[in-house]
């Protein structure tokens, strides 16, 4: 059904429980998968009352950023068994959902698999999860995982 599975990673990682999700949906193809983590291309500034504003280099904050990409997919990937084939994929864009759905052209993937933040009632109205602006603008099928 599905070759490629684009999978999306924050900084909580993926869970067990969305891994064993995406180790079914990839093993009944022996589909390839390809871990995604966004980070925002712009570095944090900081003020205080006391200092003046810090700001932190592009550099730095590109390491920094691919430093912590790294260490999420060494986690994720810990996970997934060794038969399946796994890539990974660090896209720097200010709007996660449009860097998901970038990695997803880039990839080459033909499914985005994500799980939700399963916000509802006022919060779900107002806090928009990415998982929600990917179903929206995507032009691949989205997958959501109900963990």
């Amino acid at each position: 059904m599905f070759k490629h599975l684009l999978v999306p990673i924050s900084g909580d990682k993926l869970t067990k429980q969305e891994i064993k999700e995406v180790i079914k949906l990839a093993s009944i193809d022996q589909a390839k998968v390809t871990m995604v983590y966004v980070s925002d291309p712009l570095g944090p500034y900081m003020y205080s009352d006391l200092a003046s504003q810090v700001i932190i280099s592009e550099k730095i904050h590109q390491k920094a950023c691919k430093d912590f990409a790294k260490r999420l997919f060494d986690k994720s990937k810990a996970l997934i068994p060794k038969e399946l084939e796994v890539d990974t994929l660090h896209i720097s864009h200010p709007n996660v959902a449009d860097g998901i759905i970038e990695a997803a052209e880039k990839s080459k993937a033909d499914v985005i698999v994500m799980a939700s933040h399963k916000r509802s009632g006022i919060k779900g109205f107002f806090l928009r999860g990415e998982a929600h602006e990917v179903i929206l603008h995507s032009k691949l099928p989205v997958i959501i995982l109900n963990v």
